[in-house]
């Protein structure tokens, strides 16, 4: 049985001042999770190893937002693989769609991150989604498995298994909007589908498949309850302790 992931990606927010008040909130409410629940938080680069301590007597675990695939020398402003599981982290988001759209990631450069952070036994959390005009064209299943298809790519059968795949809705981060619990359903039935063709069905099972759009509190439920939504990539309420907290009582009830 696939446990539930609740993942806070805090994106561009919270210094080590900040995010101190707001993982004193989450360890008040959170500090202790169901066994059959992860819980884990993706502060900036410079709260990392804040975060690392102060959670450190907590079920919580800290990742990372990104990592250079190359693992160390001139690359002025990146961070390696090896520094970021040094500072104490299990897990690291790649290829967000922001990184994609802002910083000029691409297929190619998703793959050989994810490669650089199963090196380092750091798991990968691989984001993959497609835009509105996308979806409204009628390519997004094909867009989505060309994405899944290019980021595992050269990855073992052994190494596969502590991947984890996010599902972004571009269209549904920041704007208010969300997939319908029924469309979140059938990208993740269909990201299974394609993981199962390169690998295994066996495998496909156990392999996490986030929501990575909008997932807040008053969705969380229904999204969760899909049989192959297996946590969420959470980006605004995983800012609030009383949200993010909330959305972790919702997967416990349902795990």
């Amino acid at each position: 049985m696939r446990r539930f992931l609740i993942a806070g990606n805090w994106k561009m927010n919270c210094g080590p001042y900040d995010a101190a008040e707001l993982l004193e909130g989450l360890k008040e409410k959170k500090a202790e999770v169901d066994e059959n629940v992860d819980v884990l938080v993706c502060p900036p680069f410079v709260s990392i190893g804040m975060a690392v301590n102060y959670l450190h007597d907590t079920d919580i675990q800290v990742g990372a937002q990104n990592l250079h695939f190359e693992e160390n020398g001139a690359y002025t402003g990146e961070v390696s693989g090896s520094m970021i599981a040094e500072s104490g982290c299990n897990y690291v988001i790649i290829g967000h769609s922001e990184r994609r759209q802002y910083f000029g990631e691409t297929d190619t450069t998703v793959n050989k991150r994810s490669h650089k952070a199963l090196e380092h036994k750091l798991a990968p959390i691989i984001c993959v989604g497609e835009s509105l005009d996308q979806r409204k064209s009628g390519e997004h299943y094909d867009l989505v498995k060309n994405q899944v298809t290019a980021a595992l790519f050269d990855i073992s059968k052994e190494d596969i298994l502590d991947v984890v795949i996010a599902y972004e809705p571009i269209w549904a981060i920041g704007t208010g909007e969300t997939a319908s619990p029924e469309q979140a359903q059938e990208m993740h039935e269909h990201i299974r589908k394609v993981i199962g063709g390169l690998y295994s069905e066996d495998t496909a099972d156990r392999i996490n498949i986030l929501y990575g759009g909008s997932m807040k509190p008053a969705n969380a439920k229904e999204l969760l309850s899909q049989p192959d939504v297996d946590g969420g990539l959470i980006g605004g309420a995983s800012l609030d302790a009383e949200s993010f907290s909330e959305i972790i009582t919702i997967a416990e009830e349902l795990s």
